[in-house]
Formats: C-alpha cells, structure tokens, sequence
C-alpha cells in the first residue's frame, strides 16, 4: 500500500532555520550568501570593496519593516517566496517612490527592483498568506555597513518634512 503525504504549511521559523538566518539592524532577518572574493577587490570613497556581494532578507509578521536606510552601492533585489514587500524610496531631491515587490505582475507587481545608491530606502510587508516575504539582494560595489547609513528621524524629517507621516512609520523612534 502507499504511503499518504500529507503537506504541512511552511512557518517562518523553518524558513529561518533552512536558511541560517539572523536578526538585521534595519529589521527582518538576514545572511550573506556570496562575496566575490575570488576576483579583485575595488577602491571605493569608502576603501575596499568586494566586486558583488549578495544575501537573502526575510520580513515577517513580527518584524514587517526594513527601516529606512540610505547605501552607497546599488542593489538588486529578487522576490522568492511569501507576500509582498512595498518599498519606498527617497530620492536626494525629495522625491517620493513607492514600488511593490510581489508575484503579482499583471497588477504592476516586480519581481526584480533596482535601487541605485544614494537613495534613503525602506520596505515593509504587506498583509498576506504567508506572513512573510523572502528576497535576496546583490550589491555593488559589495555592502559593507561602513557604505550603510541608518535612518534617523529627526534628521530624516528635517531633510524631507513633505514625507513626515511615511518616516515616523518606517524609522525607530531616535534614542
């Protein structure tokens, strides 16, 4: 006789397990997935810099908010599984984007996002089935924290008063 397979829906805890991954600075969870350490190392402004670098970024139910954060390189980001991930995008000149991450395309949904550096971004997740989003993201010149500014309210609100109410939502509170 054969055997029976019953499915057991996918939790958040066996997706951080599977993956190995560890709480961010900027909320959710992460791990470093690759580092281009078999080319040459570039010079940036800020020293030296892996050609790419590249890790996998989780937001979940309980910590549904990357909080807004400004890198000098650019990043790629690519949807795998879960719900969708909004993100906002502060431009130096107070320009406001906002972009959804989602396998929904026929409704304007991205499965790829370019964020170039220099911009101030944060993402949050939307509400879903899953209770979490899975992304990775590779970035060039590779991330370094020393490249990465996180966002301060008080500051950020200053620079960008017409875009106060998204700040105060997708920053911690200045200490």
């Amino acid at each position: 006789m054969g055997q029976v397979m019953t499915q057991r829906k996918t939790t958040i805890k066996d997706v951080i397990a599977a993956l190995d991954l560890a709480p961010h600075v900027e909320g959710g969870y992460f791990r470093r997935t690759y580092q281009a350490d078999h080319r040459d190392m570039l010079q940036s402004a800020n020293g030296t810099r892996y050609l790419m670098t590249s890790i996998y970024y989780l937001l979940t139910e309980q910590s549904p908010v990357g909080q807004f954060h400004f890198n000098q390189s650019d990043i790629l980001h690519y949807l795998h599984l879960g719900d969708a991930i909004e993100y906002s995008l502060i431009r130096a000149d107070g320009s406001l984007q906002t972009l959804v991450m989602g396998s929904d395309v026929l409704a304007g949904q991205h499965l790829q996002l370019h964020v170039p550096g220099g911009i101030w971004k944060a993402s949050r997740l939307l509400d879903g089935s899953s209770g979490f989003g899975l992304i990775s993201e590779a970035v060039s010149p590779g991330f370094d924290f020393a490249d990465m500014e996180m966002g301060n309210r008080q500051k950020l609100t200053a620079q960008f008063p017409q875009h106060r109410t998204l700040i105060e939502k997708l920053t911690r509170e200045d200490d």
